[in-house]
């Protein structure tokens, strides 16, 4: 019995490896035939019991449905199909289609809805909509569970902090720091706008001044200018008032940082009363009332300012107005002056001081072609001595830098042929002048080798036989 079961398993290894890999359906289950129902009770030639023949049945369904899922999975787009017995069939390449055959197809794929496509053609991915189509402003839908009645009349505006005393210096001291730079009023008038100052308003003028004092003249000329800009568009004469009261009681304080302070918010106060922004008897209601040494000298220094221009003097910029404010005719001019002065003086801190208080660095070369022109038309060695000593003094404390002392000589050497109409000796003088300054280190070597010359030796005649001499003056 034994030899004929060992005989029947190796006749038929073929289906047996067949059943164990392959899906067996439901119905070839229960319309098996003989050679399955043996397998089924027998197993390497053991005869299996009811129980164990099921538990096997279940282990090679199992195994049969992980197969065709990992089949399914990796070889998903190939066209794998079935069979009508249930085996895979591999190899046939099918396309892939939509539900309705159709490509592409952007209609709802759930079956429900008109059959119309997403979004009215526009529902593509990452789409928003048509191209150009403009959304409208929903209506209130009062049956939404957040819906308030109370809000549909609501304003909504942008409100702005008012400034408090720690913050209004930190706030206001970079606007007008940065005015003093470009000394355009109406932006300052514009920045103060957009901030809500409060009642910190009246600080406004009090701050301004406070940093004129430790600033330049120029500087307080401005200050003056824009506290005249800023009465009546963001400051009222109340606030104007109100800040310089501040300012008078401040003195004792301020003459610590600036000995000058009282002369110079007197200044202030008679250019305010001059510019109509405070009332002309706003020195008459302090008479009888003060007590500090510093207010009244302040106020003395209005009152008399006030007096003077009564009398014909004009108190308009009583400080002069900046370097880069002022025209460029009166900068030379009063380059020229300083040049004469020093000429007859002799005091090169003098002049020094004057050319650092005109605040005009950039405008230096001027000075230099000045002095250069100057030494020319003189035709002096006393004051080439003495331009020399001047140009290397200032060059020696940077006060002129050497780019501008480089532009300074080579506009001379430009207009060197114009200014030889007028002094016919300029090209040897020049020539002296260039020599003697790079001499003493003034200009470098290649400043020097820059300066434009003129030959002075021709021919006198045909009959001298080619002599030549040297021209004289």
């Amino acid at each position: 019995m034994a030899t004929d079961c060992a005989a029947w398993l190796n006749a038929i290894p073929a289906e047996a490896e067949d059943l164990s890999d392959s899906l067996v359906s439901e119905e070839e289950d229960n319309t098996g035939s003989v050679v399955n129902k043996n397998l089924k009770n027998e197993l390497n030639g053991n005869w299996l019991s009811s129980a164990s023949s099921s538990i096997h049945e279940a282990r090679l369904k199992a195994k049969a449905k992980r197969r065709l899922r990992k089949n399914s999975s990796r070889d998903s787009g190939r066209g794998d199909s079935f069979s009508d017995n249930g085996d895979v069939v591999r190899g046939t390449s099918v396309a892939p289609a939509s539900p309705k055959s159709k490509l592409l197809d952007r209609k709802s794929r759930l079956g429900k809805g008109r059959g119309l496509p997403k979004k009215g053609g526009a529902g593509g991915k990452g789409v928003w909509g048509r191209s150009g189509e403009v959304y409208e402003q929903e209506a209130v839908d009062q049956k939404d569970p957040n819906y308030d009645e109370a809000q549909e009349n609501c304003v909504y505006e942008t409100v702005v902090p008012p400034l408090d005393e720690r913050d209004f210096e930190n706030t206001v001291s970079p606007i007008l720091q940065e005015y003093f730079e470009h000394g355009d009023t109406n932006e300052v008038a514009e920045l103060l706008a957009e901030l809500n100052l409060g009642p910190m308003r009246s600080e406004v003028p009090s701050l301004a001044v406070s940093l004129a004092l430790e600033a330049k003249a120029s500087h307080r000329e401005l200050t003056s200018r824009l506290l005249a800009d800023l009465c009546g568009p963001v400051l009222s004469r109340g606030d104007m008032e109100i800040s310089f009261d501040k300012l008078l009681l401040e003195l004792p304080d301020l003459v610590l940082d600036t000995p000058g302070a009282p002369q110079l918010v007197g200044q202030f106060i008679a250019q305010a009363v001059s510019d109509q922004i405070l009332s002309k008897s706003y020195i008459e209601a302090y008479k009888g009332r003060v007590d500090c040494e510093y207010t009244r000298v302040s106020l003395d220094r209005a009152a008399v300012l006030l007096r003077m221009s009564m009398e014909g003097l004009r108190i308009d910029n009583q400080w002069g107005a900046g370097g880069g404010q002022r025209p460029v005719t009166q900068l030379v001019k009063e380059m020229n002056l300083l040049l004469k002065e020093y000429i007859l003086s002799g005091d090169s801190k003098e002049a020094e001081r004057c050319l650092r208080d005109l605040e005009v660095p950039h405008f230096h070369h001027e000075f230099v072609y000045e002095a250069i022109v100057m030494v020319l038309e003189s035709k002096g060695e006393k004051t080439l001595e003495m331009v020399l000593q001047l140009l290397k003094s200032l060059s020696v404390s940077t006060v002129i830098t050497l780019d501008q002392m480089r532009r300074g000589y080579e506009r001379v050497y430009m207009d060197i042929a114009e200014i030889n109409i007028d002094v016919p000796r300029a090209y040897f003088l020049l020539e002296q002048f260039v020599d003697r300054s790079f001499s003493m280190g003034v200009i470098d070597v290649k400043l020097r080798d820059l300066c434009p010359c003129r030959g002075r030796k021709r021919f006198i005649s045909e009959g001298d036989g080619g002599v030549v001499k040297a021209e004289s003056y």
